[in-house]
């Protein structure tokens, strides 16, 4: 004969159960669950750059947008596009900006590679450019876009909030 469960077993059981499923919805609630597509003629979803004349954002060529952005946080929002301008107009012509950082977007949202835009940025064969400054209060989009005229746009804070 086996031996009785005790409460302690029970308790134990109940608490690793617990866990697990507040793991399991903690994942989903970070991964999928806030996320909405947006579309290219969303007001959010329009790719804009900085004029290096007017200090003003300007909307640029671009086809196949893809993007996601969530309400829970300004930081969210990604997006994929190409453009037909080069990255020599489009650098003569628009605001560029040091020290862009993608952040990293769910494994879902699979045109947009994080890691790829970064080290693109990092060896120069890719490049940023001021988006729009302050789309919301301490944050920027930013816009990379490569030689071959794929383009990426993230979020990142501005200097108002960076230490």
């Amino acid at each position: 004969m086996g031996r009785p469960m005790t409460a302690g077993k029970i308790f134990a059981g109940a608490i690793v159960i617990s866990a697990m499923v507040a793991g399991a919805a903690l994942y989903y609630l970070q991964v999928y669950a806030y996320y909405d597509e947006v579309s290219a003629d969303a007001p959010n979803g329009e790719i804009m750059l900085t004029s290096l004349a007017s200090n003003q954002p300007e909307t640029i060529l671009y086809k196949g947008f893809q993007g996601i952005d969530a309400s829970s946080s300004p930081l969210r929002f990604r997006a994929c596009f190409t453009t037909q301008h080069s990255q020599a107009m489009l650098s003569e012509t628009y605001v560029t900006i040091e020290g862009a950082v993608p952040l990293n977007g769910p494994v879902w949202f699979e045109c947009y590679n994080a890691q790829e835009i970064g080290a693109a940025l990092e060896t120069g064969g890719a490049i940023a450019f001021l988006g729009q400054k302050d789309i919301h209060d301490g944050v920027d989009r930013v816009i990379a876009v490569f030689p071959d005229g794929r383009g990426f746009a993230w979020h990142q804070l501005n200097d108002k909030y960076k230490e």
